[in-house]
């Protein structure tokens, strides 16, 4: 069911300044908002209230809209629509009774959104156009947290914290099958060719390595810091980033040695983690510190950092 949002449309705009063509999307989980980030100044340039507890963004090709997992405390049933453009939301999607909205992705043609739904043990499927439900598939695991497709978007590969597995949905045939790999998987992201899907176990402080083709583990290996809770590839395939939240720290492994190159430190709990388009800087959310630190990805040093709202955590990069 889509219904539009009525108290939560309004944005708070910094002084009149206009929106960038190029944002950073930083979701804050204690204030229930979306900030809205210059890419090249790095100032806020609009806070946008969301749904309760928000905790991943995802935003459309076109840069237009923006889709939050409105989590609440993994009780919540919505996602909320943000116009871009307006700097304001427009809608929520109420998504019950699939419940626990977290991982979120949209489809390469924008025409689908999908959400895991972490309580009910779900992946719900969702039409950008209307808002209503086109599909729900049962992972039969605990704890669905994130979620990444193939590049061609056949496969959805999503990570189950509780059970310790991957979840591989076959779009076309709805065939669902997991994958154990390690205690606490959470992180997840897929190679820009489409050929692995990397998955950070953060209870086993390792990563496993999924071949698509076959749906196998074929390595499992350290994450070179403690507790790693996101995975994130570099645009030309060379290098994965690994935010380590005990650690306070980012690993960075060659993604065909599997060998650590580099550790960073950032902050304290850092989760959400990005690069932009060119791969020239990672922005990582520190949750406990209440910023984003941006790293020099060449040089592997902090460059700054952005104070986005209270505990910031899922990150999107938007082109508009």
């Amino acid at each position: 069911m889509k219904t539009l949002l009525t108290g939560l449309s309004a944005a708070a705009l910094i002084a009149g300044a206009a929106l960038a063509d190029d944002l950073l999307l930083v979701v804050n989980k204690g204030d229930d908002t979306l900030a809205l980030v210059d890419a090249e100044t790095l100032e806020v340039t609009a806070t946008v209230p969301t749904g309760d507890n928000p905790h991943e963004v995802y935003p459309s090709p076109d840069g237009a809209l923006a889709y939050v997992s409105d989590y609440g405390g993994a009780q919540g049933t919505t996602v909320t629509v943000v116009d871009l453009a307006t700097a304001s939301a427009t809608a929520t999607w109420d998504i019950a009774p699939n419940r626990g909205p977290h991982g979120i992705w949209v489809s390469g043609d924008g025409a689908l959104v999908w959400v895991t739904t972490e309580t009910s043990g779900t992946v719900t499927e969702i039409d950008a156009a209307t808002g209503e439900i086109t599909n729900v598939w049962e992972t039969g695991q605990a704890v669905s947290h994130q979620l990444v497709p193939t590049p061609d978007g056949e496969k959805l590969y999503i990570a189950n914290i509780g059970s310790g597995s991957v979840t591989v949905i076959t779009r076309a045939t709805g065939e669902v099958v997991s994958i154990p790999t390690g205690a606490g998987a959470e992180g997840i992201d897929v190679s820009p060719d489409g050929s692995e899907v990397w998955v950070t176990n953060r209870s086993a402080d390792t990563v496993s390595i999924v071949d698509v083709a076959t749906d196998t583990v074929t390595a499992t290996i350290p994450s070179g810091g403690v507790f790693p809770i996101r995975a994130r590839f570099a645009p030309d395939g060379s290098e994965v980033w690994i935010s380590n939240a005990q650690s306070g720290s980012v690993a960075v492994i060659d993604a065909e040695t599997h060998e650590v190159l580099a550790t960073v430190d950032t902050g304290a709990v850092p989760i959400g983690l990005l690069m932009d388009p060119e791969g020239d800087r990672v922005f990582v959310a520190n949750t406990q510190d209440d910023f984003v630190t941006v790293i020099d990805r060449e040089t592997r040093e902090v460059t700054g950092r952005v104070e986005t709202g209270d505990e910031p955590d899922g990150l999107a990069w938007v082109t508009r």
